[in-house]
């Protein structure tokens, strides 16, 4: 069945009013960008002309690609299970809205503010480190190869914690604990990306593209398995 776009632009807006009054979550989008974006521009900034060369095998943005890692798992894990505890998602589930378009509409509200804050940050730490950086530091320190792979992994690790954080969110009961699970789920991708940023894994293009293939592939389970656990019945019954 062809989805309805009205009902999925519908549930977008809806979800996004609804993050725009959680200052929790606004609040965590701010924080987090932060953290992850603090480090390496710091050992940028700071490095002197003469240790330039150090960079030209690092991979310091790639580093950057937690934030669309852990962002949007913020979102995600408060999707489901805060309208269960508000009393909203039994009047939800009981209209006409299909599953996949309740879904989609819910992801690419997670999605849309996800990306535009790790696109931020990205643009933030290139411009910091190209007015303010050492003569010689910004060109060893970014990469073009790394730009394209950020621009290429960064939607792909956000679906990885949609999926992953809805998931969690419509089984949980309680906020606290979908975001702690949620938080744990983007560790494995945030463990890989982390490591190469800093050289301790070999990252190339190549690796780049395989990691890309991996991640679309555990996005498209992540939609069908969504799909098909997504029990209205069960979730109005607010049972496990």
């Amino acid at each position: 069945m062809k989805l309805d776009r009205k009902r999925v632009r519908a549930m977008f807006f809806k979800e996004l009013r609804e993050y725009r009054r959680n200052k929790f979550i606004i609040g965590t989008m701010a924080v987090i960008p932060a953290v992850f974006i603090a480090l390496p521009l710091v050992v940028v900034l700071v490095l002197p002309s003469s240790s330039a060369g150090s960079l030209t095998q690092d991979h310091i943005l790639v580093y950057v690609l937690g934030v669309p890692a852990i962002v949007p798992t913020v979102v995600a894990a408060y999707s489901v299970v805060s309208e269960r505890q508000q009393g909203t998602l039994e009047p939800l589930l009981t209209t006409p809205v299909r599953r996949q378009e309740l879904l989609l509409g819910k992801a690419l509200a997670a999605l849309a503010p996800a990306l535009a804050v790790s696109f931020l940050v990205y643009g933030f730490f290139i411009g910091m480190v190209e007015l303010f950086a050492h003569p010689g530091v910004a060109a060893a320190a970014i990469h073009s190869g790394d730009v394209i792979a950020i621009f290429l992994l960064a939607p792909l690790m956000a679906s990885w914690a949609i999926w992953t954080g809805f998931s969690i969110s419509a089984r949980a009961n309680d906020f606290r604990v979908s975001q702690q699970l949620c938080t744990f789920a983007s560790f494995p991708p945030l463990a890989v990306t982390s490591l190469a940023g800093f050289n301790l894994i070999h990252a190339s293009f190549g690796l780049a593209i395989a990691g890309a293939v991996v991640l679309a592939l555990f996005a498209a389970f992540g939609w069908w398995l969504m799909l098909v656990s997504f029990d209205r019945e069960r979730l109005i019954a607010n049972t496990r």
